[in-house]
Protein backbone atom coordinates (compact mmCIF):
# COMPACT_ATOMS: atom_id res chain seq x y z
CA UNK A 1 0.00 0.00 0.00
CA UNK A 2 2.76 2.30 1.00
CA UNK A 3 4.30 1.75 -2.78
CA UNK A 4 0.84 2.87 -4.21
CA UNK A 5 0.47 5.80 -1.70
CA UNK A 6 4.45 6.97 -3.62
CA UNK A 7 3.28 6.08 -7.13
CA UNK A 8 0.06 8.48 -6.84
CA UNK A 9 1.75 11.29 -4.98
CA UNK A 10 4.85 11.13 -7.41
CA UNK A 11 2.48 13.13 -10.36
CA UNK A 12 -0.28 15.12 -10.95
CA UNK A 13 -2.03 12.47 -13.11
CA UNK A 14 -1.58 8.88 -12.41
CA UNK A 15 -4.02 5.80 -14.49
CA UNK A 16 -3.76 2.44 -13.67
CA UNK A 17 -4.07 0.47 -16.82
CA UNK A 18 -3.89 -2.66 -18.66
CA UNK A 19 -3.05 -3.05 -22.13
CA UNK A 20 -5.78 -5.64 -22.70
CA UNK A 21 -8.46 -3.37 -21.37
CA UNK A 22 -10.65 -1.32 -23.93
CA UNK A 23 -11.82 1.18 -21.70
CA UNK A 24 -8.35 1.93 -20.44
CA UNK A 25 -7.78 2.51 -23.68
CA UNK A 26 -9.98 4.88 -24.45
CA UNK A 27 -9.08 6.49 -20.88
CA UNK A 28 -5.79 7.30 -21.67
CA UNK A 29 -6.89 8.81 -25.12
CA UNK A 30 -9.40 10.86 -23.62
CA UNK A 31 -5.70 12.20 -21.82
CA UNK A 32 -4.03 12.22 -23.92
CA UNK A 33 -5.85 14.10 -26.43
CA UNK A 34 -6.82 17.00 -23.93
CA UNK A 35 -2.46 17.11 -23.97
CA UNK A 36 -2.34 15.67 -20.62
CA UNK A 37 0.89 13.84 -20.03
CA UNK A 38 -0.31 11.26 -17.24
CA UNK A 39 2.06 8.57 -15.65
CA UNK A 40 0.55 5.48 -17.33
CA UNK A 41 0.84 2.00 -15.13
CA UNK A 42 0.18 -0.82 -17.20
CA UNK A 43 -0.49 -3.60 -14.21
CA UNK A 44 -0.13 -6.45 -17.15
CA UNK A 45 3.47 -5.43 -17.55
CA UNK A 46 5.04 -3.71 -14.43
CA UNK A 47 6.63 -5.95 -12.02
CA UNK A 48 4.40 -6.48 -9.32
CA UNK A 49 1.21 -5.42 -10.93
CA UNK A 50 -0.80 -8.37 -9.21
CA UNK A 51 -0.01 -6.82 -5.98
CA UNK A 52 -1.12 -2.94 -7.28
CA UNK A 53 -4.19 -4.33 -8.24
CA UNK A 54 -4.76 -5.89 -5.03
CA UNK A 55 -4.01 -2.72 -3.03
CA UNK A 56 -6.06 -0.72 -5.81
CA UNK A 57 -9.25 -3.13 -4.66
CA UNK A 58 -8.62 -2.46 -1.47
CA UNK A 59 -9.25 1.32 -1.89
CA UNK A 60 -12.27 0.01 -2.99
CA UNK A 61 -11.91 0.63 -6.87
CA UNK A 62 -13.87 -1.61 -9.04
CA UNK A 63 -13.03 -2.75 -11.64
CA UNK A 64 -8.86 -2.11 -10.88
CA UNK A 65 -8.79 -0.54 -14.52
CA UNK A 66 -8.68 1.76 -15.29
CA UNK A 67 -8.70 4.06 -12.76
CA UNK A 68 -7.40 7.50 -12.55
CA UNK A 69 -5.98 9.84 -9.55
CA UNK A 70 -5.83 13.45 -9.87
CA UNK A 71 -3.64 15.10 -7.30
CA UNK A 72 -3.25 12.64 -5.60
CA UNK A 73 -7.27 12.28 -5.17
CA UNK A 74 -9.07 8.95 -6.40
CA UNK A 75 -11.06 10.37 -8.97
CA UNK A 76 -12.19 6.80 -10.17
CA UNK A 77 -12.72 4.29 -13.03
CA UNK A 78 -13.87 4.63 -16.56
CA UNK A 79 -17.55 5.63 -15.84
CA UNK A 80 -16.52 8.34 -13.52
CA UNK A 81 -13.75 9.42 -15.73
CA UNK A 82 -16.64 10.30 -18.35
CA UNK A 83 -18.98 11.80 -15.98
CA UNK A 84 -16.93 14.43 -15.26
CA UNK A 85 -16.12 15.31 -18.50
CA UNK A 86 -19.54 15.57 -19.12
CA UNK A 87 -20.55 17.49 -16.49
CA UNK A 88 -17.53 19.86 -17.89
CA UNK A 89 -15.68 19.33 -14.47
CA UNK A 90 -12.71 17.33 -15.77
CA UNK A 91 -10.65 19.99 -17.46
CA UNK A 92 -11.15 22.66 -14.77
CA UNK A 93 -9.59 19.36 -12.50
CA UNK A 94 -6.28 18.71 -14.37
CA UNK A 95 -5.79 22.66 -14.83
CA UNK A 96 -6.37 23.00 -10.70
CA UNK A 97 -3.44 20.00 -10.50
CA UNK A 98 -1.14 22.06 -12.87
CA UNK A 99 -1.74 18.62 -15.66
CA UNK A 100 -3.50 21.07 -18.39
CA UNK A 101 -2.41 24.84 -19.15
CA UNK A 102 -5.52 25.35 -22.03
Amino acid sequence: MDKLQKMISEKSVVIFSKNSCCMSHTIKTLFLDFGVNPTIYELDEINRGKEIEQALAQLGCSPTVPVVFIGGQLVGGASQVMSLHLHRSLVPMLKRVGALWL
